[in-house]
């Protein structure tokens, strides 16, 4: 297994690269200048140590190449569009806010979900599986946003049950954690349905119900085991998402997370910002994929962590 992790650790740093020179280029590829509205009412002089204090009198292949040597230092610049704020520093400050908010949003989505997808599969084409599919094609069907809206309009305005925006307590995160969450759970009560209706119906689950073994054991020690696999696939993309599609809910409720910085960042063209969400992001979704390959193993020990079974 340690050979498998050092093997995928060496794939994520070149997948890492792969984006960063993507991204970089990209931006740089775009016309305009990012500080020509900032430096327009400076000296010539003070404008050209402005430029030359974030590389911009260099060339681009030598911004490159000095962007890659700061980044390997841990740093990832200044902002552009607010001189002295550190990149690193505002990721350290605002990113435990939607960790926090994701954390909440995908563990109740995945505890509801999958036992909502359970229930509908064994209570198939009766009222809880309708009731269940109900629930998930709203899930899917309704945006985030009209969701967070509704739930400030009769939660907050209406019953005044919680705050209508802000941060600080644990009552602000109920309503961006529903909103975030509701979509979360129509997808893994969808998954987990129909792949615990595949399950059921294999060879060892009748012999086991044949040994008489319980309908409690039954589930957990077979059904939920064999049937989890496509649940924990999708996992790693929702961590992921809830991090870079939270910033919608962000703005509704007022929330300091990321997701703001990361809109302000591309409407200011700040490239400083950019690039260290853009590798925060990266990073994030990477691990979140090394995280799910080693929850296979643990899940199913048939999936062994091998050259021979991974390739």
């Amino acid at each position: 297994m340690l050979k498998y992790v050092s093997k995928r650790l060496l794939y994520m740093i070149i997948t890492l690269w792969v984006v960063i020179t993507i991204t970089f280029f990209l931006m740089h590829a775009m016309p305009g200048d990012p500080l020509a509205s900032l430096a327009r009412e400076l000296p010539p002089q003070v404008k050209a140590n402005y430029y030359a204090k974030y590389g911009l009198d260099k060339s681009v292949p030598q911004q490159y190449v000095l962007f890659l040597k700061n980044l390997c230092r841990g740093d990832l610049g200044e902002s552009l569009k607010y001189p002295g704020r550190s990149v690193t520093d505002t990721i350290a400050k605002h990113a435990p806010v939607s960790g926090r908010l994701g954390i909440q949003a995908i563990s109740i989505g995945v505890v509801i979900g999958i036992v909502l997808g359970i229930i509908a599969a064994f209570k198939r084409n009766r009222w809880p599986d309708h009731l269940v599919m109900f629930i998930a094609i709203l899930g899917v069907c309704l945006p985030s946003f009209v969701l967070a809206a509704l739930l400030q309009y009769v939660l907050s305005v209406k019953f005044e049950l919680f705050p209508t925006a802000g941060w600080g307590t644990g009552k602000h995160t109920v309503l961006p954690t529903i909103a975030l969450c509701f979509g979360s759970i129509a997808t893994y009560a969808r998954y987990m349905r129909s792949s615990v209706l595949d399950v059921i119906n294999q060879d060892y689950i009748l012999t086991a119900k044949a040994k008489g073994i319980s309908e409690f054991n039954l589930i957990v020690k077979h059904v939920i085991r064999n049937a989890i696999i496509p649940a924990i696939t999708i996992l790693a993309p929702q961590i992921a998402n809830v991090f870079t599609g939270s910033f919608v809910i962000e703005n509704i409720f007022a929330i300091p997370g990321l997701g703001s910085n990361l809109v302000d960042s591309i409407n200011n063209r700040d490239f400083s910002m950019i690039m260290g969400l853009t590798i925060f992001y990266c990073a994030l979704y990477i691990i979140s994929l090394l995280i799910v390959d080693i929850l296979y193993g643990i899940v199913d020990p048939r999936i062994r962590f091998s050259d021979d079974v991974q390739e």
